[in-house]
């Protein structure tokens, strides 16, 4: 490619707008970047531990102590025994001091080592529906290893051996078996999710606004004219900077994920990749759809903030789109997002077969013919004049 050609002309054209617009130097790097450190630094510990439990003892037993300290062995929790009444627990319940309350009434001790069972109440705040289903399974674990230990003892009392006691009390055991998320991490689940709705944000969002400030501005023929008349010149140049500035963004965001938060790669990498360089691409060509179709710079860039936020919502991470009813199955495919974390999902979790990606790259392709056909309308709205300085 000669030194005149027009894509190089135009490109040239846009270096030299980026370096002139701190909007769009906020937009293509510093913003992701920024928002990249945020995510790692908030979920670095990957899986939350000492939360605070308030433990109201009515018991004051041998036993009661050993509940508490089991409990406050358990990473999730970090028992406070400063409580001696359930109003005051319940009150810095409500008050956020403590995420959980453990009620050991009187008797306790008592009704267990005479042979009765004895109810030991939990109060959870439920608000943090993924923090609350960790603190009762952590703590329901140790009290049934406690309550285990108790049996175990009075069935050796009896006269049986310790293979028949166990099988007393645990006649059916289960084995479990978490193959894709074993630490149960937050990293696991939400910065796979999270990071890359910031890249797409980012990605559209910068892209409708260079795009759709040559509309905004009137400068739609100066930049076609830098491309000898040829939109698609325009486009390829105009676009190609932000491209690569996303790439490398990506290439950033995966060091973050896999190198820094630990998230296991079990699949091919190069299929992550390209999937993430579509990924990029499909944004950039629906920020052409959005500007074809509205050619109205703000309207555009208030749909592309909506548009690329709801895509996480409806990808499957947080609720599957197999149980979604139809309208929610059939809108979760208007995201390119939603095609992508499939590639993903099976390339870094799972190791799925390489096969497996080939559907949903193919999907990606799609939205980039989508946003292809408003390529002559595009032209037609830069080259005239009533569009020009809408907002």
């Amino acid at each position: 490619m000669s030194n005149n050609h027009p894509i190089q002309r135009v490109m040239k054209r846009e270096f030299e707008i980026i370096s002139g617009k701190w909007t769009l130097i906020m937009l293509t790097f510093i913003g992701p970047l920024l928002a990249f450190w945020l995510i790692m630094l908030i979920f670095s510990s990957n899986v939350p531990h000492d939360l605070p439990v308030a433990l109201v003892d009515q018991d004051n037993t041998s036993l009661s102590r050993l509940i508490s300290r089991m409990t406050d062995a358990t990473p999730i929790a970090a028992v406070d025994r400063s409580y001696t009444n359930l109003y005051d627990a319940q009150n810095a319940l409500e008050k956020g001091k403590v995420d959980a309350i453990l009620f050991l009434p009187e008797h306790t001790e008592k009704e267990i080592l005479s042979g009765r069972s004895s109810t030991i109440v939990l109060y959870l705040n439920n608000a943090n529906v993924v923090k609350s289903g960790l603190m009762n399974s952590g703590i329901r674990k140790a009290l049934s290893t406690l309550s285990a230990g108790i049996k175990l003892k009075k069935q050796l009392q009896s006269g049986k051996t310790q293979k028949q006691a166990m099988a007393a009390i645990m006649p059916v055991q289960l084995h479990s078996v978490v193959l894709f998320n074993p630490y149960i991490s937050y990293s696991y689940f939400l910065t796979l999710g999270l990071m890359p709705v910031i890249l797409i944000v980012f990605t559209l969002l910068g892209t409708t606004y260079a795009i759709g400030n040559e509309l905004l501005r009137g400068t739609g023929p100066q930049w076609i004219n830098a491309a000898d008349g040829n939109i698609i010149y325009a486009l390829c140049g105009k676009i190609f900077p932000y491209t690569i500035f996303f790439t490398i963004i990506a290439v950033f965001m995966n060091i973050m994920l896999f190198h820094n938060l630990g998230l296991p790669l079990n699949g091919k990498l190069y299929i992550i990749l390209f999937s993430e360089f579509l990924l990029i691409v499909s944004y950039q060509f629906m920020s052409i759809f959005l500007l074809g179709l509205f050619s109205n710079l703000r309207l555009c860039l208030s749909l592309g903030s909506a548009y690329s936020m709801l895509a996480l919502t409806y990808s499957g991470l947080t609720f599957p789109v197999t149980d979604m009813p139809a309208f929610g199955q059939a809108f979760a495919g208007i995201f390119p997002f939603t095609y992508w974390l499939k590639i993903f999902i099976s390339q870094s979790l799972r190791g799925e077969p390489s096969i497996n990606s080939v559907i949903p790259i193919f999907s990606l392709f799609v939205f980039i013919l989508l946003g292809s056909l408003f390529i002559p309308r595009l032209k037609f709205l830069m080259l005239n004049k009533k569009y020009w300085g809408k907002y």
